[in-house]
């Protein structure tokens, strides 16, 4: 990509532009499923998962996005979706063990974020079982556990407890997260999230030791990867006084990338993109979380606003604009691009995407 397109895409964004209201046409029309309505309350279904239909029409779009992107969601289990990617209701327990089956059929979603690693490691059993419902093609995000990237032991609610003596540990990273997700998911493992957890002063204030100590953990993931060269490495951090030169040179030079964290407790993406310009040229991992309106810790007021998870109530255009400017930069360059969203971004993930995907498809070649 020439410099000037570079400089281009990180270049910083126009000021926001106005939100629509929430309910109005513009926040609930998805591309080719304009005419989607939320299915009427019916018994959940308990057998086998299936595509709704209507995603078939997406097809057509799929085919204008960069050949290096993969956009889809975090977390897939909502019954919500019923009409948009599956074809009737099911229990989100059922979603969660088979839908897999029915997702990766979406001509849209060629990647899925596996966030409940964060909370406890899988087996490789466990992530076998994913891998076999999907096509060749498809690619998983796999978040690393909080034992291993949390600097505290938290309770229940999340409040630290104490401080965790297994904070960025290079064995346990490998033994307990790169291992099994290689194990388990073979080719079909795209991308590694290690997400760092806000950490407490006693760390932010010695930002050379917590840098130091994530550069040894990054070397023992690689060394762990040699074989798979080209499953990307991601650091995702929730403290903005991380972002800058020091943070990008220890990526670099364990061949890691920085992934896009957009949420409240972060700058919005304009503010984050120049960590991919020290990082040039890389690939893009981004994780769209949380809408900023509801601050750094509204994800109950998210979820209160947005179930059932079906229709656009949060629209942000200034983040998609901007996201879909990032892309087509990044990926016009050759260079791969992982982008999963929350139905906390916007209301509903799959009408985020196709409506990104909308986007990429109407400013043409990057």
């Amino acid at each position: 990509m020439p410099d000037s397109v570079q400089d281009d895409l990180f270049a910083d964004a126009s000021p926001p532009e106005r939100q629509p209201a929430p309910g109005t046409a513009a926040s609930r029309l998805a591309p080719g499923q304009a005419d989607a309505k939320p299915a009427p309350k019916t018994a959940a279904k308990s057998g086998g998962v299936a595509l709704a239909p209507s995603a078939l029409q997406l097809a057509e779009l799929a085919a204008q996005l960069p050949a290096g992107l993969r956009m889809g969601v975090s977390t897939w289990s909502y019954p919500g979706w019923d009409g948009l990617v599956w074809d009737g209701a099911y229990d989100a327990s059922v979603l969660s063990k088979k839908g897999l089956t029915a997702y990766h059929q979406h001509p849209l979603l060629r990647t899925v974020c596996v966030d409940r690693t964060f909370w406890r490691p899988l087996t490789a059993s466990q992530y076998a079982a994913f891998a076999a419902q999907v096509d060749a093609d498809f690619r998983f995000v796999v978040k690393c556990p909080a034992g291993v990237t949390d600097a505290q032991v938290r309770s229940e609610d999340g409040k630290p407890r104490q401080s965790n003596p297994a904070f960025l540990d290079p064995r346990l990273a490998v033994e307990h997260f790169v291992e099994p997700t290689l194990e388990g998911l073979g080719e079909k493992l795209g991308v590694l999230v290690f997400q760092l957890s806000p950490l407490p002063w006693s760390w932010l204030s010695r930002p050379g030791a917590l840098l130091d100590k994530l550069g040894v953990m990054l070397a023992a993931v690689r060394q762990a990867l040699a074989a798979r060269p080209q499953v990307i490495v991601a650091v995702e951090v929730r403290d903005p006084e991380l972002l800058g030169p020091a943070l990008a040179a220890t990526l670099k030079a364990h061949a890691a990338t920085f992934c896009l964290g957009l949420h409240g407790k972060m700058p919005p993406i304009e503010q984050q993109l120049p960590m991919l310009r020290a990082l040039w040229p890389g690939p893009l991992v981004c994780r769209w979380n949380l809408n900023r309106i509801f601050g750094a810790y509204g994800y109950a007021d998210a979820q209160k606003k947005h179930e059932p998870f079906n229709e656009i109530r949060s629209e942000d255009l200034h983040t998609r604009a901007l996201l879909a400017r990032t892309i087509q930069g990044i990926t016009g360059a050759g260079q791969p691009a992982f982008v999963t969203i929350s139905n906390d971004a916007e209301g509903c993930a799959p009408r985020s995407i196709a409506l990104l995907a909308q986007a990429l498809a109407q400013s043409g070649p990057a």
